[in-house]
């Protein structure tokens, strides 16, 4: 496809629906992947060419190694066109208001997320119905410019970058239905008991933490909805020992294992966020790198070093998630997001 903007090449870039669409109908889920530089989002580019993988590449507003959101989006439109063969969603994660969202829209997002389960402002968990409005809102002003829309139905735990450490609240199966028909999103976040961050559970989590029945009660509501899972990442032991091998003090603790994640795109969900296993990845290679070389003050090649281990790590996890060799023959159809100048 071809971007309204100048001087861009061409990208296969697509909404959330078509490709979550698209993985029901092959029955695999899709990795989300954070990145906040432009070497990270080369790494889940290049994961995906080599695996032959659909992918979302995803971001959150004011949390990037640039200065500005609007030069980082930039950049990533500019490295996405170096991928036509690759169908890209590029998604905006966690939009914590409305002109957030519309911001992202304008600047070419073809997917956002608007966060309206908690009051960013004030830091409290929203109300059911202050949830709809302000979710209903992005979704007339995105769905008018063919983008898609994410919301999110209770609280995942933890924190996404550092600003809200939120307790989990989980989400409630009879709100699913009468908040999709309100809202008409195209995909929802369910708090199945999930945490973000670097330190999840202080041990290995069973039924009593992951309520994965959850996905299967809601995915029976809202049929045509795609489910969302977040704080999914597997925290690897041994990245935290390298890490802190290395001058870290990550904590002991336990992710989401590779299994569950697997088992919940056969129970509904579509779409996986990773931010940290990945973000794990590089931490270590480039802690590595500096400490093996002492003399090179040049950060490329430790940054290099970090971008290669991210890649290998997120071909991986789209092995697991089944998306890995679901690009190939798949002609995306044309998707041109309003880019408002």
């Amino acid at each position: 496809m071809k971007t309204q903007g100048k001087g861009y090449l061409d990208m296969a870039l697509i909404t959330l629906r078509e490709a979550l669409d698209h993985a029901r109908r092959g029955g695999f889920g899709i990795g989300a992947f954070n990145v906040t530089d432009a070497g990270q989002t080369e790494a889940v580019l290049a994961a995906a060419r080599e695996t032959q993988s659909p992918v979302i590449v995803q971001t959150i507003a004011g949390a990037s190694a640039f200065l500005s959101d609007e030069v980082y989006w930039d950049v990533l439109h500019t490295i996405i066109g170096h991928y036509p063969d690759v169908p890209v969603v590029l998604h905006l994660d966690h939009g914590p208001t409305v002109e957030t969202c519309k911001r992202a829209i304008r600047a070419g997002f073809s997917s956002v997320m608007i966060d309206g389960s908690i009051d960013h402002a004030t830091k409290k968990v929203n109300s059911f119905d202050e949830n709809v409005a302000v979710t209903k809102e992005v979704v007339d002003f995105a769905h008018a410019r063919g983008v898609s829309v994410e919301g999110e139905l209770g609280t995942i735990g933890g924190s996404e970058d550092g600003s809200v450490h939120a307790q989990i609240v989980l989400a409630d199966p009879d709100q699913a239905a009468e908040f999709v028909e309100r809202t008409g999103v195209d995909a929802l976040a369910v708090a199945i008991g999930t945490s973000h961050g670097a330190y999840k559970f202080s041990a290995p989590p069973d039924s009593s933490v992951l309520h994965m029945d959850l996905i299967t009660e809601i995915a029976g509501r809202i049929p045509n909805t795609h489910l969302v899972m977040h704080g999914s990442s597997s925290l690897p032991a041994d990245l935290r020992r390298v890490i802190n091998e290395h001058g870290g003090a990550l904590p002991e603790s336990w992710g989401v294992p590779e299994d569950e994640k697997a088992r919940s795109t056969k129970l509904g969900v579509t779409k996986i966020n990773q931010g940290m296993d990945s973000h794990m990845a590089f931490a270590a290679a480039l802690r590595t790198s500096l400490t093996e070389d002492r003399v090179t003050v040049d950060p490329a090649p430790a940054i290099y070093a970090g971008g290669r281990a991210m890649q290998q790590m997120i071909a991986g996890r789209m092995a697991v998630f089944g998306q890995a060799g679901q690009a190939a023959g798949w002609t995306p159809s044309e998707f041109v997001p309003a880019r408002e100048v």
